[in-house]
């Protein structure tokens, strides 16, 4: 039984911002949210909190942190201590407060672009400053099919950054909007280069459960022994599950370090817990496995149709299938829609693209396109851009 629901019968019963940003008849293939159902097991314990009116402040109970504990055991071997585990709102949240506890004002913060817009606000609003270095972008034309020849992190720039000052990388694990999953040796030699300069790695690991059969997460805390003493992952069961809304996120430590960092936040980070994305979270890591084992099966066929299709679909397209989540980016800086590709686009093949420059000046002419949906729904979306291609190459 599929997980995905057709995105026009969803634009019709759903109000978040997927369905809503744009008129009915685009497809809105943009935003990092799913054409899904929810998971049999989330969906219940979301109508039985609802039904027993348990809607209030959340607790400071455990179930959570050892429900995350168990899950990461299980899916990548990583020990976690339940007691050096927090929760808030969402990652945006853990981002910003985080780093409010391990940088000075002013501090500059190492992102590496292409990458999620949202994280120059995270440090803006920690009060650092952004030291961009940008991944290192793969040799040769592009196999979409190839999954091992991607980006990859400027460790020698990043060592330029130490040198210059800054002591704090925001790291994002598995990359958006690339697909990238750090290799574990990458990863450890990023730990060795921060405990040299006693600097902090914040990593985003949002996006670790979705990652595919052919690739392997290696969760930066656990990639070697310094890294340990070294910084705080920031995740959640939001993007796995498609709880975005119900507002959950967890913030995991491995140290004492991370113990003081934790301890040093404001009540009010925790406080502000959804008490129903506390409840969806916990049902998701405990009984989610089967529901999110079909979601990865769809999601990987829906990954080959456009490693199959995109090439006849956009002539002269740069595209590598990623190794997690439901993000293509493309590379259509050949094709004749300028810098901003899904600017053009929404108008001229009524579909919803992330825009390419939003993710840094490195995303010019490229642009995302999400693949969490129906088959159906993807079969659609190509139509419609093959269609805008045609138009523009006749005119």
């Amino acid at each position: 039984m599929s997980v995905m629901v057709s995105a026009f019968d969803a634009h019709r019963t759903r109000t978040s911002e997927k369905y809503t940003a744009y008129p009915p008849e685009v497809l809105p293939m943009f935003v990092a949210e799913m054409d899904t159902m929810l998971a049999e097991p989330v969906r219940d314990a979301l109508v039985t909190a609802v039904t027993n009116g348990d809607t209030g402040y959340v607790g400071h109970g455990r179930a959570l942190p050892e429900a995350f504990t168990d899950f990461a055991e299980d899916r990548w071997g990583w020990h976690v201590d339940p007691d050096l585990v927090r929760t808030t709102t969402d990652v945006s949240v853990a981002a910003v407060e985080v780093l409010r506890r391990v940088i000075e004002p002013g501090d500059q913060v190492v992102i590496m672009p292409p990458v999620y817009p949202p994280f120059w606000e995270y440090v803006a609003e920690a009060g650092g400053s952004v030291t961009e270095v940008p991944l290192l972008a793969p040799e040769g034309d592009a196999d979409p099919f190839d999954t091992t020849a991607g980006w990859r992190m400027d460790l020698d720039g990043i060592a330029r950054a130490f040198a210059d000052g800054a002591r704090t990388v925001l790291l994002c694990n598995p990359h958006n909007p690339l697909g990238l999953v750090h290799a574990r040796d990458d990863l450890a030699a990023l730990a060795r280069l921060a405990a040299e300069w006693d600097a902090v790695v914040v990593s985003d690991e949002i996006h670790a459960p979705l990652v595919h059969a052919d690739a392997t997460f290696t969760p930066f805390l656990d990639s070697c022994q310094e890294a340990a003493g070294l910084g705080v992952a920031l995740t959640s069961a939001s993007k796995a599950w498609n709880l975005a809304g119900t507002k959950c996120a967890l913030m995991v430590g491995a140290s004492d370090r991370a113990r003081g960092w934790f301890d040093g936040l404001p009540g009010e980070v925790v406080e502000r817990t959804g008490i129903l994305g506390y409840t969806a979270s916990v049902a998701a890591f405990r009984e989610g496995g089967p529901w999110l084992a079909s979601l990865l099966a769809e999601l990987a066929a829906n990954r080959r149709t456009l490693a199959e299709r995109i090439g006849e679909v956009l002539p002269g397209v740069g595209y590598r299938q990623p190794q997690a989540s439901y993000l293509a980016w493309l590379d259509l800086r050949a094709l004749p829609w300028g810098d901003d590709p899904a600017a053009a686009l929404v108008d001229e093949a009524k579909v919803a693209l992330g825009s390419g420059p939003a993710f840094g000046r490195q995303g010019n002419g490229f642009a995302r396109l999400n693949f969490g949906c129906s088959a159906e729904t993807l079969d659609e979306g190509l139509s419609r851009l093959r269609s805008a291609y045609e138009r523009r190459a006749d005119g």
